[in-house]
């Protein structure tokens, strides 16, 4: 009652949940604590029944017991966080929910692409952060990189594409660089990092049939998908005005055709 009256009088939702979450963890520590002190106190008399249950119970809660100490490592140490996004054990999501056992995720990707949402909960034991590695995309930072693959026939003039295509990049992307790159100075306020250019860059790949731009950027995570899509449409835009470059296509080249002969067959009068 005093947890949900207390509750009801923050407003804001995400510090609502953090109270009631650490609010149902302090309940649960003092009540095993309560629990160990009754055993001190009375461990003479039950020290034979408790034994009994431990030994049935040891091997049916080794998962329960890591999924609780790996509850208590993720409030402690702040791997993650509610709001973030992040890749477990092949799974990737946005944690909408972390109790002292599981984390809950808003699933992403499967048979969406782009970052897109499932709309699936996928349940996640908290032991696995004592055993697997995690992919946080938002800890202490909001930005990844993401690139573009853009193939053009040879006889376009690769020279002009680069230059078009790095001024519609370098243009869009400029204040998301800028913003990346004052989070970057916080981070190496934290971690060991070395020099990282910010900026776009287009590199150019000869292939068999064509000739491959690859353009990096940097981008906020969580519009990864909406900036390529504008940047793919300018990018468009741009080669369409161009009467010099040209998308390429795989290609066959026939450099042979064998003879055919056709008999005609003689009818009879």
């Amino acid at each position: 009652m005093t947890e949900d009256l207390l509750s009801s009088r923050i407003k804001d939702s995400k510090t609502k949940y953090t109270f009631k979450k650490t609010a149902a963890i302090i309940y649960l520590i003092v009540l095993i604590v309560v629990v160990i002190n009754i055993w001190i106190e009375n461990k003479e008399n039950l020290f034979i029944t408790y034994g009994i249950i431990a030994a049935g119970l040891a091997v049916a809660v080794q998962d329960l017991f890591k999924n609780f100490v790996g509850g208590i490592i993720i409030f402690i140490t702040g791997i993650y966080r509610v709001g973030d996004r992040i890749e477990i054990n092949s799974k990737l999501g946005d944690i909408i929910d972390i109790d002292i056992l599981y984390t809950t995720l808003l699933e992403i990707g499967e048979w969406m692409s782009g970052d897109q949402n499932t709309g699936r909960l996928t349940i996640v034991p908290n032991g696995y952060v004592l055993s697997n590695h995690i992919n946080n995309y938002t800890k202490d930072h909001d930005f990844i990189w993401d690139d573009i693959s853009i193939p053009i026939t040879y006889d376009s003039n690769w020279n002009e594409a680069l230059i078009k295509i790095f001024s519609v990049v370098e243009h869009e992307t400029a204040q998301v660089s800028k913003s990346a790159e004052l989070s970057l100075h916080k981070l190496e306020e934290k971690y060991y990092l070395s020099h990282k250019v910010l900026e776009p860059a287009v590199f150019v790949t000869l292939t068999d049939n064509w000739i491959n731009l690859n353009v990096r950027y940097i981008t906020v995570v969580r519009e990864r998908r909406q900036l390529k899509n504008k940047l793919n449409r300018l990018i468009l835009k741009e080669i369409n005005n161009s009467d010099n470059i040209k998308i390429a296509s795989t290609t066959i080249d026939i450099v042979g055709v064998p003879e055919v002969k056709i008999k005609q067959q003689a009818r009879g009068s």
